[in-house]
């Protein structure tokens, strides 16, 4: 086993036994790019699957061989680095190793309770979801998308749904739902097949006629556990905002505002300024990332999409980068807007946890 998929391997062991405790959240990186896996735990007072304790939804899957957009003469890519797993088998062998370490778990603790109306012809894989971000090929990577079981539902942009319907492979493909301030009850995204307490949706753009710059939300409700003094309030929801390009951070000015209440677990956007040439800007970058955290109020703040990946092709050579780091981000702003302190904007950060996740490294989201 190599080094990306042994950290894989071992860090979804130690973060399963952790999280099965908790009941939180893991965010693997699946490769050293987009691709990622989030496992939710099942909300305890739902009853799961025979066999299953978390929820698990592969997010912009690419795990090995080249992404071309509009001909492989105009661009081409490869990962520099190699995938965690480098087969969907493999990441379900994974998958069903990390389940019978929390049903070890739970044998030694407390017993759940499973629904057996499952066991007979349940589907053997241990993807429940998949999520598509864009249409581009590095987000909607067919060969990668084909292996996995065509039962399993697909939410995607509308233009990588009408692509994915054109393979006739899966059995529910569904155009992601839109969140937005007019409409902010995040509980109408949670789509059939969907488990009533989660919810996939899009945040777009609105100057941004192709969406370029948008994000996807998986919003889930938080059940808090029965205890004395404990506070509950009745469908708050967390929630992963997903946006590998970067979203303009006005757009997210609604979340905190959300009814029922939302709270922002994580923030998945890049750190790296990428363009073409000096006229578009493609990923929007850590400057941009600092603005975006503010305002949705993430706990966490995860790296994406940063990969400096081998390409080739026409575009290539006008393809611009400008590598940055959270620390060159933060100083940028201290020098525009005065040194961290208790009454400035940025005194924010201070709280945030920033995590840049490598291929098969994994973050229990406590």
């Amino acid at each position: 086993m190599d080094y990306p998929a042994r950290q894989l391997h071992d860090d979804l062991n130690k973060s399963v036994r952790r999280a099965v405790q908790s009941g939180k959240p893991i965010l693997t990186h699946v490769n050293a790019d987009t691709t990622w896996l989030l496992q939710l735990p099942y909300p305890r007072n739902e009853t799961p699957p025979a066999g299953r304790s978390h929820y698990n939804v592969l997010i912009d899957p690419w795990l090995q061989g080249p992404q071309s957009d509009i001909a492989s003469w105009f661009s081409k890519q490869w990962h520099a680095i190699e995938s965690s797993v480098q087969t969907i088998s493999e990441l379900n062998e994974r998958l069903e190793e990390v389940e019978g370490l929390a049903q070890t778990t739970h044998t030694k603790t407390k017993k759940r309770k499973v629904r057996h109306d499952e066991m007979e012809g349940r589907k053997s894989s241990f993807i429940d979801a998949v999520a598509l971000s864009h249409e581009f090929t590095d987000h909607t990577h067919k060969e990668t998308l084909l292996e996995i079981d065509h039962s399993i539902p697909v939410f995607a942009t509308e233009k990588a749904a009408g692509l994915v319907r054109s393979w006739n492979h899966f059995d529910h493909v569904h155009v992601t739902p839109s969140f937005s301030a007019t409409d902010p009850d995040w509980r109408k995204t949670s789509i059939r097949p969907l488990p009533h307490w989660l919810g996939i949706s899009r945040v777009v753009t609105k100057s941004d006629a192709l969406y370029f710059h948008s994000a996807i939300m998986i919003a889930f409700t938080v059940k808090k556990a029965d205890r004395a003094n404990s506070v509950y309030e009745k469908d708050t929801a967390e929630a992963i905002i997903y946006s590998p390009h970067g979203i303009v951070a006005e757009d997210l000015r609604h979340l905190p505002k959300a009814m029922p209440p939302i709270k922002t677990l994580a923030l998945l956007h890049g750190l790296h300024d990428i363009g073409i040439s000096f006229t578009k800007q493609l990923n929007l970058g850590a400057y941009n990332g600092l603005k975006a955290q503010r305002m949705c109020e993430a706990r966490y703040w995860v790296g994406t999409h940063d990969e400096i990946k081998k390409g080739g092709g026409l575009l290539a050579p006008f393809l611009r980068r400008k590598v940055l780091t959270i620390k060159e981000a933060v100083e940028k702003e201290e020098e525009e807007k005065g040194h961290i302190s208790n009454s400035s904007e940025l005194a924010d950060m201070k709280g945030v946890r920033f995590a840049e996740l490598i291929s098969g490294e994994s973050l229990l989201l406590e």
